[in-house]
């Protein structure tokens, strides 16, 4: 496999949890994906008066820039190289969009936690999905920024080797693992671990492990915030307990974590 990522970029991404990759598409894709969501927002995007809300979410978006911004030839050999080959699913849709203004209002949702992966007992309600020490169902996160991110800017707080705090957590919970809103609940394990700003260039994307706690936080800069955060789907879960050597990346966070 022709390798992209530097032997010190999968030490980062094993032991801080991401790793930021700039220029994965261009500011041109960008902006047509932008232009895009202004079409769906109920403001005029070259009146700030109309922006009255810290925070708008839009639906599902599966257009042609969405798509071409997470699945160049290019990701796909990074995929390969922090997942491996043939074990992840190729991106159909970058999922909705929390379109973050500038405001004095609180957003409200500003919570540190894990993105869950699996549903638990009722599908719909998305409290209660689910994350287990296999990471069922879900490769990585990944926080696409469509718009220049600035630490004005309401970036995303991404709590620095929070991975391996959540991975022992999630250690004794076994194949059912953890609600979404348990796991948050305990958060405070991983609370004097470094906290970064996922800022950068519009065509920026974060890969982060799935097990990374992050939040949002209030937009105090002077333009929308435009990111997508959606999972890289895994087939299957991950295997942790498997001896040999050429382990993933993902599957070695864990086992360090673990002390395997």
């Amino acid at each position: 496999m022709n390798e992209i990522l530097s032997k010190q970029q999968i030490s980062d991404f094993i032991n801080h949890g991401f790793v930021r990759i700039d220029k994965a598409f261009s500011k041109a894709t960008a902006e047509k994906a932008v232009d895009i969501l202004w079409g769906d927002l109920p403001c005029d995007r070259h009146d700030p008066a109309t922006w009255t809300e810290p925070v708008i979410r839009l639906g599902m978006y599966t257009q042609r820039p969405f798509i071409d911004s997470v699945n160049s030839p290019h990701l796909h050999r990074i995929f390969d190289q922090l997942i491996g080959t043939d074990r992840w699913v190729r991106c159909q849709s970058v999922g909705t969009f929390p379109v973050r203004f500038p405001s004095e209002k609180n957003p409200g949702d500003t919570g540190m936690h894990v993105d869950a992966s699996f549903p638990g007992t009722d599908p719909d309600n998305y409290m209660e999905w689910r994350v287990n020490v296999k990471s069922k169902g879900r490769a990585l996160l990944m926080l696409v920024l469509y718009s220049d991110v600035s630490e004005a800017d309401a970036p995303t707080i991404i709590r620095q080797g929070s991975h391996l705090d959540v991975a022992r957590l999630l250690e004794g919970a076994g194949d059912a693992g953890m609600s979404f809103m348990e796991l948050a609940s305990q958060l405070s394990e991983s609370s004097l671990r470094e906290e970064v700003f996922a800022t950068g260039e519009a065509g920026t994307i974060y890969l982060c492990h799935p097990f990374l706690a992050h939040a949002a936080q209030a937009h105090e800069g002077s333009q929308p915030k435009f990111m997508a955060q959606p999972a890289l789907l895994l087939k299957g879960e991950l295997s942790v307990d498997g001896e040999g050597s050429g382990r993933a990346p993902v599957v070695e966070a864990v086992r360090l974590a673990l002390g395997r």
